[in-house]
């Protein structure tokens, strides 16, 4: 059964209760159309509302994202807190976050579109100065260091500190969500998108010399002290929020926000997770 029910004479969106009319009626959608600046989906935004209408996205029952993965997130952050169904369609490059884009017949496939819930991580971050700023992270939040010296790190997970000192080009804290993105490039583990675990990858480490990282409950709290961090400074990286010089940056799962992507049954975002295992 898919986020939205079909029914014999209309579709039912359980969001509010807000129904679509078949037929005649099926003009009025309350969809929400968001693009990126691309060409392709700029081009894919106006076909789209000359054809369904377009609903601001407070009034609407779901929002359809036209772009890639980046616009993707973009989106979910601007909406995290709209209680709103995203489906995302692709018009940038990998599209792993996306379903295939086909203007045709979007209630039907919105219909039967299957829901997955994600939860982000909250990174909260103390700077040289004192200054403290917090950010929401839904694929990762990743440290890096800023000059050509490598950062030292200490790791501490539920007030244990697991590592003195890592010696490294920085380290990550992932999502299942975000197993496939950068954490992957850093050669981390993917794993399911229902797994209750978070990955914990470093990034080009030189010690100790044969650390891969670790897979830590989705309860875990992490926390990063930057060693030498006036000789040796760090950023931190909620996706695509950053903040520079950073002295300690604590993670934790953010378990007050639930954000709702929606997928075709044959895009299922669980099964593409795990194709990547085997992907040569």
């Amino acid at each position: 059964m898919g986020y939205w029910r079909v029914e014999v004479a209309r579709l039912y969106c359980p969001i509010n209760g807000g129904t679509f009319s078949r037929g005649k009626g099926m003009d009025d959608k309350r969809i929400a159309f968001l693009a990126s600046t691309s060409e392709e989906a700029q081009s894919a935004f106006a076909d789209l509302v000359k054809r369904y209408q377009n609903i601001p996205a407070d009034e609407a029952d779901a929002i359809v994202a036209l772009g890639g993965d980046g616009f993707m997130l973009r989106v979910m952050h601007d909406y995290k807190d709209a209680n709103k169904p995203i489906y995302g369609m692709n018009r940038g490059s990998v599209g792993f976050m996306m379903n295939a884009y086909t203007p045709d017949d979007l209630p039907a496939r919105l219909a039967r579109a299957e829901p997955v819930t994600l939860r982000p991580l909250v990174m909260t971050t103390i700077t040289m100065s004192g200054k403290k700023e917090e950010a929401i992270a839904i694929n990762d939040v990743s440290l890096f260091r800023e000059i050509q010296q490598a950062a030292k790190i200490k790791i501490t997970v539920d007030d244990i500190v697991r590592l003195e000192e890592l010696i490294c080009d920085g380290i990550l804290l992932c999502t299942p969500a975000g197993s496939t993105a950068y954490n992957l490039s850093a050669h981390g583990p993917i794993v399911p998108i229902a797994s209750d675990v978070l990955c914990l990858t470093p990034i080009s480490a030189f010690r100790p010399r044969r650390w891969r990282g670790a897979i830590l409950p989705n309860n875990a709290r992490v926390k990063f002290e930057i060693l030498e961090g006036q000789k040796r400074p760090v950023s931190a990286c909620a996706d695509a929020y950053e903040v520079r010089n950073v002295a300690s940056v604590e993670v934790s799962l953010d378990t007050s926000t639930n954000l709702t992507m929606l997928f075709d049954p044959e895009h299922d975002l669980e099964e593409r997770i795990l194709s990547e295992q085997f992907a040569s």
